[in-house]
C-alpha cells in the first residue's frame, strides 16, 4: 500500500483531468467528451441504457464474455439526450428505433432487449475473470451474480458506484489504454507518481471544477480490460499486471486485482478537461 501523505503531497504537486469518458450503453464502447455533468445518478448520459438478456433476465455485461464480448464491438454516443449505436459493419441505428432489439439480437445471438429503466434488484453474471485468462474465454467458468448499481440512485446501469476515476501513472505502469477500464475520469499526475496510489484516496474527498467526490474503494477488475475492444487487440496484461502487483479485498469476496477506484458524488457540478484535481 502507497504511502497516503507521500500521495496527497505529490497532489498539491499538480494533478489535474486529462481526459473525460462516457458510455452511454452499457459494455459497449464509448465516448470521449470535453465536460460533463456529475451528481448522485453518476455521470450525466453515462450507462443509461443497457441489453437486458430475454432468456436469463440477466443485464448483458462483457464481463461474462463467452456471451458478451460482442459488445465491445459497438459503440454508443449520446447527443441532446438521444443515443445512437454504431454497429461492427459501420452502421448507425438510433436507440430508439423500433427495430434495434432485432438488430441486437441478431448480431449477439441472443435475444436480448435495449432497455432504459433499472429493474429492480437487477444483476449481471461475473465469471472469475483470472480462470477465464487461464482456461479462455469460452469456457464455462463459474463465478457470482452482482445486484448491480447499489450505490447508484436513479436508473444508471452503473456496476458499484456512480463514478470510476484511474490515474495516468496506473495506465503507463501497466501499459494499456484507459478505455479499457472504462473509466469516467482520467486523472494526469506529476512523472515521479506512483501506480496505484488510487488505493491510498480510499475515503477521501476530491475538489474537480465544481463538483466535489469521495473515493469509496480501489476498483477490483473484471475480464473486460483484456478483451478486444473495437480495432484493439486482446490486452492480457490489463489483468495480469494489477492481480500480481495490486490485491485487495474491496467487498468481501478476497484479495482481488485493483486499478483505479470507484467514487460518489458529495456535491454536484461540471467536470472539463484540465481541471485541477485537489484532496481536501
Amino acid at each position: 500500500m502507497q504511502d497516503s501523505t507521500a500521495s496527497s503531497g505529490l497532489v498539491a504537486g499538480g494533478m489535474w483531468v486529462h481526459s473525460l469518458l462516457r458510455y452511454p450503453v452499457k459494455s459497449m464502447l464509448g465516448e470521449a467528451v470535453a465536460a460533463i455533468f456529475v451528481d448522485e445518478h453518476g455521470a450525466e448520459g453515462d450507462r443509461r441504457l443497457a441489453l437486458l438478456d430475454a432468456d436469463t433476465g440477466h443485464v448483458a455485461s462483457a464481463k461474462n464474455a463467452r456471451l458478451w464480448r460482442g459488445l465491445l464491438k459497438c459503440t454508443a454516443t449520446a447527443d441532446a439526450g438521444r443515443v445512437s449505436i454504431g454497429l461492427p459493419d459501420g452502421t448507425i441505428v438510433a436507440a430508439d428505433d423500433p427495430g434495434i432489439d432485432a438488430e441486437l439480437s441478431r448480431l449477439l445471438g441472443r435475444p436480448v432487449r435495449l432497455i432504459a429503466q433499472r429493474p429492480e434488484g437487477a444483476t449481471l453474471v461475473r465469471p472469475d475473470p483470472e480462470k477465464l485468462l487461464e482456461l479462455g474465454l469460452d469456457a464455462e467458468v463459474g463465478g457470482r451474480i452482482l445486484q448491480i448499481a447499489q450505490t447508484t440512485p436513479g436508473d444508471a446501469f452503473t456496476d458499484e458506484a456512480p463514478l470510476h476515476a484511474i490515474t495516468t501513472a496506473t495506465l503507463e505502469h501497466i501499459g494499456v489504454e484507459a478505455l479499457r477500464y472504462r473509466p469516467n475520469v482520467v486523472i494526469a499526475t506529476p512523472a515521479d507518481f506512483p501506480p496505484y496510489a488510487e488505493n491510498d484516496w480510499v475515503g477521501r474527498d476530491f475538489a474537480i471544477g465544481t463538483a466535489r467526490l469521495r473515493v469509496l474503494t480501489a476498483t477490483s477488475r473484471c475480464v473486460v480490460p483484456t478483451l478486444e475492444h473495437g480495432k484493439l487487440p486482446r490486452a492480457p496484461q490489463a489483468l495480469r499486471t494489477p492481480a500480481t502487483e495490486n490485491r485487495w479485498d474491496t467487498g468481501g469476496h478476497g484479495a482481488q486485482p485493483c486499478a483505479g477506484a470507484y467514487l460518489a458524488v458529495v456535491a454536484a457540478g461540471v467536470i472539463r478537461i484540465g481541471d485541477r484535481v485537489t484532496i481536501g
